[in-house]
């Protein structure tokens, strides 16, 4: 046996290799997270705005405007400041300490201080504390799953693997953060700190890419088409005042309300709360949110790159497949035959998975290990051995009970083996994990009588087989990445209905995938344009979470890395979870869109508004501070409203949306010109009337309160382009109802409080005026009621003339 190293030696390579442990994230400053809230086009022109309101001396606009800024940096700033610790949690994965041999003899050091060449000392329980290869293994299995994602123990021996061997096939070797199951043994070792395996991952979980969402992006496009309109709108003002020989200050007060109008204020709140609505119903998904943005990212997914085990199985071994004579029998043999123990109410056990499998098989059958200890003592025991590859127990009722690999079993059966190969290659085919069980005659493992097989694997969830058909129906590609052995995986895809058809199996099933090989998979379904999201549980997993466009943790088998690496976290670790939140998070998209169009619809009318009046040469319709009210309450709260509708029933019956698709698309800009058209030309005809008859402050009164009526009745026409306000359900959003009858109510209180008239530059409302103004605030609303019904008989006229075997078949009498 080695002596190790001396004190001398360790101390030289500790200072030619440094410490044993994982590189350490610098941490970002909370000033520059900050800070880093005040970029994109549509905060910049908040910004401007504020800028030159304060200069102007419009204290209230600056600081509504200001106000907005602050709050919005300040939910970003939390977001942002608690999401990122991934590496620190990988670091508390590594043994605190470690136990080697120095100078001949067994001491304990710190781990940092383990150093390439020492021998570990391994036993139940203990944490390994750098990679190292097996110089002498007793029984010895280690729990990887933190590296290859697999729940199963993993048996050790010194046989050498070869040199190109999957990580999950290297049984000569252990590594740093997994842990020792059963047995003992000595290991020499070969890496430390981020040279080893778990060192690698954090290395790759450092580079990973963080990309900005879709939402993100079709946001910043929005602000930025904002930005160059506004802009461009301001200079044509200014230039045409000035030409008729308007005062400085008028030209910037007049460009500062055409700001003010064209920005949507309320925008980047509504977004945030429509997002933190999707996260309460997701929740209720067992879906937990730890990055905002990620709901409606979840939403525009097209591929779901997903781990096998727990997520789309129970993740729970269980006997699959009999097969022999006699199934009792067969089920009794394996119970005599096991070291296993099961709980009281037989759902499950500790001790090997397999052997709970078996024993969890036999006491449904009503044979228990428990009452065979009791009434047939154990005489003699081959414990299993990863070379031997069976156990054996023999038995006072004078039988030899044995279980192991297939091949190992049969080479000492006497009988009974004619057909076995063939079942065994069958069952093998189809992923299970096949065992065979014999009895004997003693106490010697020889002329061994087959009792028979039986197939062990970790079922598919029935609600992950239908989620998976679910979401293909909606057009998203399900893509399994497993540690599993390529046979079982694709067996189980296969099953679940993950390789469909027309599906290249290499494409959408990756087996004895590597931490690397995630990240690459993922960059590959990225290149090619897709949206992706990523499910896992083991730290191999993390580099690829954080790499994905959506990264998706499991909540009860993931580790803390996972979980900090990723953008959700799955309560009950399923699969059809994930589909589920793609239905609520495709729901908050359209009501984002839903939202949006109002919004902007509300901006471009006012913005005609103050656009024709400016070249016209007319009174300014509406002051800035009346732009604000109405940006951030009366089309802000309605707006908000708009975001909480319920998810339509048809989302998962359409395909993804493209990645590159703008959140406005023809159809949506086409609504906003033309209902902003509409609502401006109501707004500036009863302007333009009202100074014809009376003076500009009453003018500006009645163009105020139409304005504002309109718009908040107009939200009922916007929860759907093609069905009526009351075939949406009158009252399926009792919210936007009691919204609408608020905001009136506030708007008649403003016209009738000295203070609030002081502060909006207007004067009392007449009962007469506000009859007028509700009145005509009816209008753009059944303008667009009556143009969804022309528009669906214009529709059904046309698809009866384009097939005319779809009208009824006349017969002559």
């Amino acid at each position: 046996m080695s002596s190790g190293l001396t004190s001398s030696e360790a101390k030289r390579r500790l200072a030619e290799f440094g410490a044993n442990e994982l590189a350490r994230e610098r941490p970002t400053s909370p000033w520059v997270i900050f800070a880093g809230q005040f970029k994109g086009a549509l905060i910049w022109l908040l910004l401007g705005a504020c800028i030159v309101s304060a200069a102007l001396g419009e204290a209230g606009d600056a600081i509504a405007i200001g106000a907005i800024l602050v709050i919005n940096a300040g939910v970003g700033f939390l977001q942002e400041y608690r999401a990122e610790h991934a590496v620190l949690a990988l670091r508390s994965m590594t043994a605190p300490r470690a136990r080697v041999l120095r100078d001949g003899r067994s001491v304990i050091v710190v781990a940092s201080e383990v150093v390439p060449g020492d021998v570990l000392l391994l036993e139940a329980g203990d944490v390994v504390a750098a990679d190292a290869t097996l110089i002498e293994a007793h029984s010895l299995s280690t729990m990887e799953a933190p590296l290859t994602g697999e729940s199963t123990p993993v048996e050790k021996a010194t046989t050498p693997a070869p040199p190109d061997a999957p990580l999950a096939e290297r049984h000569d070797s252990v590594f740093l953060g997994t842990s020792v199951a059963a047995g003992t043994g000595l290991a020499e070792v070969t890496a430390t700190g981020m040279r080893t395996e778990l060192g690698k991952i954090a290395h790759l979980l450092a580079t990973a890419e963080v990309q900005e969402t879709p939402l993100q992006k079709r946001l910043e496009r929005v602000g930025k088409t904002l930005l160059y309109l506004c802009l461009g709108l301001v200079i044509v003002i200014a230039f045409t005042s000035l030409a008729r020989g308007m005062r400085w200050l008028d030209v910037l007060m007049s460009s500062v309300s055409l700001a003010v109008a064209a920005v949507p204020e309320g925008l980047a709140a509504i977004v945030t709360i429509a997002l933190a609505i999707g996260v309460q119903r997701m929740s209720a998904r067992h879906v937990l949110v730890r990055k905002l943005p990620a709901v409606e990212t979840l939403g525009s997914t097209t591929v779901i790159c997903t781990d096998k085990t727990g997520t789309l199985t129970t993740g729970v071994m269980v006997v699959r497949e009999l097969w022999g004579i006699d199934h009792r029998s067969l089920l009794f043999a394996a119970a005599a035959c096991s070291d296993a123990e099961l709980a009281p109410d037989h759902r499950s056990g500790t001790g090997d998975p397999t052997e709970v499998a078996l024993l969890m098989a036999a006491a449904e059958r009503g044979v228990l290990r428990a009452d065979i200890e009791q009434k047939q003592q154990r005489t003699a025991v081959q414990p299993f051995d990863s070379d031997r590859k069976r156990m054996s127990i023999a038995r006072s009722d004078g039988v030899l009970y044995v279980k192991g690999a297939v091949e190992v079993v049969l080479a000492l059966c006497s009988s009974g083996t004619e057909s076995a190969v063939e079942a065994n290659a069958d069952m093998a085919a189809r992923g299970l994990r096949v065992l065979a069980i014999a009895v004997g005659d003693g106490t010697q493992e020889r002329n061994l009588r087959l009792v028979g097989l039986v197939g062990i694997a970790d079922p598919p969830r029935t609600e992950a087989i239908e989620a998976v058909a679910a979401a293909r129906a909606a057009g998203v590609r399900t893509v399994m990445i497993t540690g599993d052995h390529p046979v079982t995986a694709t067996a189980i895809a296969r099953e679940m209905g993950i390789i469909g058809p027309a599906d290249d199996p290499t494409d959408v099933v990756h087996a004895r995938a590597t931490p690397k090989d995630k990240l690459d998979i993922v960059r590959e379904w990225k290149r090619r344009g897709a949206v992706v999201a990523m499910t896992g549980d083991g730290v191999n997993d993390a580099p690829a979470l954080r790499e994905a466009h959506i990264g998706i943790a499991m909540g009860r088998t993931g580790t803390e890395v996972t979980r900090e690496a990723s953008a959700m976290i799955l309560a009950d670790d399923n699969f059809a979870s994930i589909v589920a939140a793609i239905r609520e998070g495709r729901g908050i998209y359209d009501n984002i869109q839903k939202g949006l169009v109002y919004l902007l619809a509300g901006n471009f009318g006012e913005l005609l508004v103050m656009f024709l009046a400016s070249v016209a040469g007319l009174p300014l319709p509406l002051v800035p501070l009346q732009l604000l009210w109405i940006n951030l309450v009366t089309d802000g709260l309605p707006a908000l409203a708009l975001v909480m509708d319920p998810t339509t029933e048809d989302v998962l019956h359409r395909p993804p949306r493209r990645p590159d698709e703008n959140i406005l698309g023809r159809a949506e800009w086409r609504n906003i010109v033309w209902t902003g058209a509409l609502q401006g030309a109501v707004t500036l005809s009863v302007f333009y009337w009202a100074l014809k008859n009376r003076d500009v402050l009453e003018a500006r009164n009645l163009a105020f309160s139409v304005l504002v009526f309109g718009e908040v009745l107009r939200s009922f026409a916007s929860r759907s382009r093609t069905k009526l306000f009351w075939e949406v359900g009158a009252f399926g959003n009792l919210r936007l109802v009691a919204v609408v009858v608020v905001t009136m109510l506030v708007q008649l209180t403003i016209h009738h409080m000295a203070f609030t008239r002081s502060l909006f530059d207007i004067g009392e409302l007449s009962m007469a005026d506000c009859l007028l103004s509700l009145l005509i605030g009816f209008i753009p609303v059944s303008v667009l009621e009556l143009g969804k019904l022309f528009g669906r008989v214009r529709r059904d006229k046309g698809k009866n003339e384009q097939h005319p075997l779809s009208r009824p078949l006349e017969v002559s009498q």
